[in-house]
């Protein structure tokens, strides 16, 4: 089957499992522009990954599908990945009712949270499920090709590469409820930014460490340094986890205290609250700096840091996280008023703490 084919009957693999696993239904945050009422949602991210790459492991192992098929080619998925992503953005914009002008319409979307077959699947849901599928399989299939060129002296950095990654796409998966109170969800509409992005940016983008530095050989980093770059990935993931976390405990059970030990203490104005303790007394987004931690260690662990891709991926979060602050801060101005003055001036920093 020629590489074209193969990812399109992947991406619908994806596709049909999202559909026919039995998935959790829960209640989202936001609301249906149309009725007002609460979004409801199938979650079962967790089950669909592990069928996925459970079919990766019997297909390597039999010999169906050489173990590094994806990176043999990955010009060609990524080429087709490329063009699934246009045709989505093109379908799922274009019949809707414009916004502002046509490429703004396009890029940013023009549907809030669109919904299908009776709400079995949900767009931005199924788009961050097959982003993260594809991304695991590139993952794994990149490391194969590597300990098939180095078999006698495969890189532990990339080993531990994939394992980091790995965990922080399972973690991902597993929390999916949380990931419903966040940015992408309430604030974002489903266009080029999110279809492309999860059907193409994000599979292949976020591997490019590993693509460009599995064919090299194995850099003998130093175990130490190794692990402190283990050390760093866990403190970011930390942070983001810790502050999504209490987040999510804030929005669905206000009185709960977060980890069983952190009380909630609140601004208010008798009407809307915003909260100022623990992790979001640190600064205004301390979840991003988490995640920019997360993509350094991530970079670092391979063991080519004269390398420049690796560090591409560190350098979009930067790219990506500074705007949408910026952003994040204009909507929760004009949301709640001068509370939010208040928070600015409780909470001075922007993401990085005595620094921005």
């Amino acid at each position: 089957m020629s590489p074209v084919f193969a990812l399109i009957a992947l991406y619908g693999l994806v596709f049909v499992l999202h559909l026919i696993v039995p998935a959790r239904r829960v209640t989202g945050y936001v609301r249906d522009e149309a009725t007002g009422a609460p979004l409801r949602y199938r979650l079962n991210g967790v089950r669909v990954m592990a069928l996925t790459v459970a079919l990766y492991f019997v297909a390597g192992a039999t010999g169906l599908v050489p173990w590094d098929w994806l990176y043999v080619h990955r010009a060609e998925t990524l080429a087709t990945a490329c063009g699934l992503g246009l045709l989505f953005t093109l379908a799922i914009v274009l019949p809707a009712a414009p916004r502002r002008g046509v490429l703004a319409d396009l890029y940013l979307g023009r549907l809030a949270n669109p919904q299908w077959l009776e709400g079995h699947i949900d767009a931005k849901m199924f788009l961050y499920l097959i982003g993260a599928v594809m991304l695991q399989l590139n993952l794994l299939s990149f490391a194969a090709h590597h300990l098939l060129l180095y078999p006698n002296d495969p890189s532990p950095g990339v080993l531990l590469h994939v394992a980091l990654f790995s965990f922080f796409l399972w973690e991902y998966l597993n929390f999916e409820e949380v990931h419903l109170y966040t940015y992408d969800f309430v604030a974002e509409r489903v266009g080029f930014k999110l279809g492309w992005g999860c059907l193409t940016f994000y599979p292949f983008f976020y591997a490019v460490g590993l693509w460009t530095t599995a064919a090299l050989p194995n850099p003998h980093t130093p175990g130490p340094l190794l692990g402190m770059c283990a050390l760093l990935f866990f403190t970011g993931w930390t942070l983001a986890r810790g502050a999504n976390m209490q987040k999510f405990w804030f929005k669905t059970q206000p009185e709960k205290l977060a980890f069983g030990t952190i009380k909630p203490e609140v601004l208010s104005d008798g009407e809307k609250q915003i909260l100022v303790n623990g992790f979001w007394g640190l600064s205004r987004h301390i979840n991003y700096l988490g995640e920019i931690a997360m993509a350094t260690a991530l970079a670092l662990s391979l063991g080519h840091p004269g390398e420049l891709g690796p560090w591409l991926y560190p350098l979009y979060y930067l790219v990506l996280l500074v705007p949408r602050q910026i952003d994040d801060d204009r909507r929760c101005r004009a949301k709640y008023g001068a509370l939010w003055q208040q928070y600015e001036r409780r909470v001075r920093w922007r993401i990085v703490p005595g620094v921005y």
